[in-house]
């Protein structure tokens, strides 16, 4: 059995990526292919647990190091629980984050910088990549504006403008050196635009692995 394909939906907060998820698997079911939803931080009940602790405000900081090795602790349960079996089954795995996500918000918002995740990233995921990632831009005003209408805000969500700005021109980065798997799109524009640039994106990928 061929292996499914892996889908990465990554953005700034605020971008719409719970939307646009949803619009993503309402066209694969339209074409009737079996697929698993998942996010990161998460995925797992013990992933969750330490998305709890990664997300939760407390009095005490949380060393940026001691956020990064969190993160990939949950990814390495995720991918050998969650998505290498999916993959296997030969189902589609679509992902809420993945390690973009690190790259932007520990590695350039926490300013990390590139090495260690570059390394554990080899050392807990082996060649495992996405073969697709929609990031999902708006400005990061818009963005926050948006994210203060939910409520309370996680300790990421209550970061300074300077980190998001640091987050935002990683994605950016990663983009410029990596075109063929990411697809950038404006996400404040009106829904339809943007979900139609979804559309065409996985079109895409569908169309290649029906052909392959």
């Amino acid at each position: 059995m061929p292996l499914g394909k892996f889908i990465t939906l990554e953005g700034m907060e605020g971008a719409g990526k719970s939307t646009n998820l949803a619009y993503l698997c309402s066209m694969l079911d339209a074409q009737g292919l079996v697929y698993t939803v998942t996010r990161e931080p998460g995925g797992t009940p013990l992933a969750e647990e330490i998305r709890r602790l990664l997300l939760a405000p407390r009095e005490e900081k949380m060393v940026p190091l001691c956020e990064l090795l969190l993160v990939f602790a949950a990814r390495a349960q995720h991918i050998e629980a969650v998505i290498l079996p999916a993959l296997k089954r030969g189902e589609w795995v679509i992902s809420d984050r993945f390690t973009d996500a690190t790259f932007a918000y520990q590695g350039a918002g926490r300013e990390l910088g590139t090495a260690r995740v570059n390394e554990l990233e080899q050392f807990v995921q082996g060649e495992l990549r996405p073969d697709l990632t929609l990031f999902l831009d708006v400005p990061l005003d818009i963005g926050m504006q948006r994210v203060a209408k939910r409520g309370e805000l996680d300790r990421f969500e209550r970061e300074q403008s300077e980190f998001f700005q640091r987050v935002r021109a990683a994605y950016l980065a990663r983009i410029e050196a990596d075109p063929e798997r990411f697809i950038h799109i404006d996400a404040s524009r009106e829904l339809s635009i943007v979900q139609s640039e979804i559309a065409k994106a996985a079109g895409e990928l569908m169309k290649n692995t029906k052909q392959a």
